[in-house]
C-alpha cells in the first residue's frame, strides 16, 4: 500500500512540465499572433489585446423585454383607476354596486391585467392598455383572451388572460 501511494504522488507530480509562466516566451503562444522579441529580453514586442466585444446576436439587450412577464405596476394605474374607468365611459359597472381589487393590476410593457371582486357577480378580468394615468379598456369579463389580447397583447398578459383560462365564480 505504501508503495501504491507513493507511485501515485510520484505520478501526479511528473510529467506536467514547467508551468506555461516558467516557460521560455518563444514556446507560450500569446493569442495575439505579433511578433516577439528576442529571446533575451523575454518581452513581447506588443502588448496582447482583448478580443474586440460584438453586441448579441440578433439584438437582445442585457435587459429582460418589459412584455415578457406581468409584474406589479411601479407607477400604475392604480386598482381604483381602473374601477373608475370601468365605471366611467366604459360603462362596464354601475354606480352601486361594490367592488374589490382581488389582483393587480399587474404590468406587461404597456398594457394592464386586473381582477377585481364584484359583489352578487362572477370575478370579472380587466385588460387595459396605455398610459397609467389614463388606462384604455381593452376588454372585461369572464374570459378575456379575445383576439385582440392573443394577437396583440404581450406574453405576460396572454399568460394571465389566456393560459390561466375563466375566472371561475361563486358556486361553480
Amino acid at each position: 500500500m505504501p508503495a501504491a501511494l507513493a507511485l501515485l504522488a510520484m505520478a501526479a507530480t511528473t510529467g506536467c512540465g514547467a508551468p506555461p509562466e516558467l516557460r521560455h516566451p518563444s514556446d507560450v503562444a500569446t493569442g495575439t499572433g505579433a511578433p516577439t522579441a528576442s529571446r533575451a529580453t523575454g518581452i513581447p514586442s506588443t502588448a496582447p489585446t482583448a478580443p474586440p466585444t460584438r453586441p448579441p446576436v440578433g439584438g437582445v439587450t442585457a435587459t429582460p423585454d418589459a412584455g415578457l412577464v406581468a409584474t406589479a405596476c411601479p407607477n400604475g394605474p392604480s386598482g381604483q383607476r381602473v374601477v373608475q374607468l370601468l365605471r366611467g365611459r366604459a360603462a362596464v359597472l354601475p354606480d352601486n354596486v361594490r367592488v374589490q381589487v382581488r389582483t393587480g393590476p399587474l404590468c406587461a410593457a404597456d398594457w394592464q391585467y386586473t381582477v377585481l371582486a364584484v359583489t352578487g357577480h362572477e370575478e370579472l378580468q380587466v385588460v387595459t392598455r396605455g398610459r397609467p394615468a389614463a388606462p384604455e379598456l381593452v376588454t372585461a369579463g369572464t374570459d378575456v383572451c379575445t383576439i385582440e389580447v392573443r394577437a396583440t397583447g404581450p406574453a405576460g398578459i396572454r399568460t394571465l388572460a389566456c393560459d390561466a383560462g375563466p375566472v371561475a365564480g361563486p358556486g361553480a
